[in-house]
């Protein structure tokens, strides 16, 4: 596992954004194959990608699936196919057939999740019998669940079913998780955490246990980059850094 640590969440964007080019570039001719978390700090970074990195960004070999989705509409603001197509696919141009979002408006997210499992198996390559991203994108909750799988929800972790339905155990939302089947078979895992209020999370991640779905998946994959801001580090608890 490593981390990379900048001065603020606009730098480590920023350092992401790069990071993700420069992977595409060691193999100009192969069609990358990536998913993608919502919150906060991916909005940010999709807001600097479009008007910072457009002309460098190998669009056309870019295949964009999502690792999870609230299941509400698409213009609903928690929607992060919505968010992630306003600030960054249309207007970069991608063409909608690279484009595979989730469908949270769905009334059955179980059959949904069965519907992208299936869709996620028949598009991209196969390794040890799973479908294999090139690079899958996390972020992480003040309470460490990453990919829509919440403390108490660690099942998913070692689900055989691509995606499945999961719940926000604090507002009763349901969602759609990636489940450890595909995070385990990534190619490479990278977690962008930045924010005082993270602070903790991220010491879970670089120094404590398997303390939450986070920190299990940050353990276990087979490959593992952390992308924070120094913000995470400022808290008491985090100085023996």
């Amino acid at each position: 596992m490593k981390s990379y640590i900048y001065p603020t969440a606009t730098s480590t964007s920023r350092a992401l954004i790069r990071y993700i080019i420069e992977q595409m570039d060691r193999e100009p001719e192969r069609i990358f194959y990536l998913a993608f978390s919502g919150g906060t700090t991916p909005s940010l970074m999709f807001d600097i990608w479009a008007h910072e990195f457009r002309e460098e960004t190998p669009w056309m070999r870019m295949r964009i699936f999502w690792v999870d989705e609230r299941c509400v509409p698409i213009n609903d603001s928690d929607s992060n196919y919505g968010t992630m197509s306003r600030l960054l696919l249309r207007e970069v141009g991608i063409p909608n057939e690279f484009v595979f979002p989730i469908q949270g408006a769905c009334r059955y997210p179980a059959q949904e999740a069965k519907r992208y499992s299936e869709l996620v198996f028949s598009t991209l390559p196969l390794h040890r019998g799973f479908p294999v991203f090139d690079i899958v994108l996390l972020g992480a909750g003040d309470d460490g669940h990453t990919s829509s799988i919440f403390p108490g929800q660690e099942h998913l972790l070692a689900s055989l079913h691509p995606y499945e339905e999961s719940l926000n155990p604090y507002n009763g939302q349901p969602r759609i998780a990636m489940t450890g089947c595909l995070l385990f078979n990534a190619k490479k895992i990278v977690f962008l955490i930045t924010g005082k209020n993270k602070a903790n999370v991220v010491y879970d991640i670089l120094k404590s246990g398997d303390t939450g779905p986070a920190a299990y998946v940050a353990h276990h994959a087979e490959d593992v980059d952390i992308f924070t801001d120094i913000d995470c580090f400022s808290d008491d608890s985090c100085l023996c850094f």
